[in-house]
């Protein structure tokens, strides 16, 4: 009976020996607003393209560098923040016309999974709302970088995320016909999303 006690006490102890690397693998880390901005680029006119940037982002990312399939990313980014270096036209683009970001001051994204890729990268997919409507993305990764330790004591890592996504899927429609054909707007829009990601000690 002692015997048999004991060995069962060996086995709890293995198992939970067994199980603690894989929860200590996955850390939390923050989404420094500070050093976070989401890129984008549309075609205008059919000859150029209009590039912008969205601040305000905010998230979170539990990483599990010994299976990358463990971890996950929360992220809203404030609509508001768009700047394309033209007040008249960032006011329009946050207007009911395109973002409407007085009714829809945030866009989300929630990822469902993330596997390594045939290239080589990581790719992330998930769940992104604009406008409150939601399609699946799927993001390719760079990164994320070895941590370093800032002159503060935390931790810092950084991460690059590209994507390209129709903007008419998420109900934001807006557009006028050339004369000579093609239209003012692109449906096409490039994200890319440089992110650093901060954990304190």
């Amino acid at each position: 009976m002692r015997t048999t006690l004991s060995r069962l006490l060996w086995a709890v102890v293995l198992v939970g020996l067994a199980a603690a690397p894989s929860l200590a693998a996955t850390k939390t880390w923050q989404i420094d607003p500070a050093h976070a901005a989401a890129h984008f680029s549309v075609r205008h006119l059919m000859v150029s393209n209009v590039k912008g940037e969205f601040t305000g982002i905010s998230g979170t990312v539990n990483w599990d560098d010994s299976d990358v399939s463990k971890s996950s990313v929360e992220a809203g980014i404030d609509t508001g923040t768009i700047n394309t270096g033209n007040a008249d036209r960032d006011k329009d683009l946050r207007s009911d016309r395109f973002l409407n970001v007085e009714k829809f001051s945030k866009m989300t994204f929630r990822s469902k999974s993330i596997k390594q890729s045939a290239n080589g990268k990581l790719e992330m997919t998930g769940d992104l709302t604009i406008r409150g409507i939601t399609h699946e993305v799927t993001f390719e990764l760079d990164g994320p970088t070895a941590p370093v330790k800032d002159p503060w004591g935390n931790l810092r890592a950084g991460v690059s995320a590209t994507a390209k996504i129709n903007r008419q899927s998420f109900d934001v429609k807006w557009n006028a016909a050339l004369e000579g054909g093609g239209v003012v707007v692109g449906d096409e829009v490039a994200i890319t999303l440089d992110l650093e990601l901060i954990r304190k000690p």
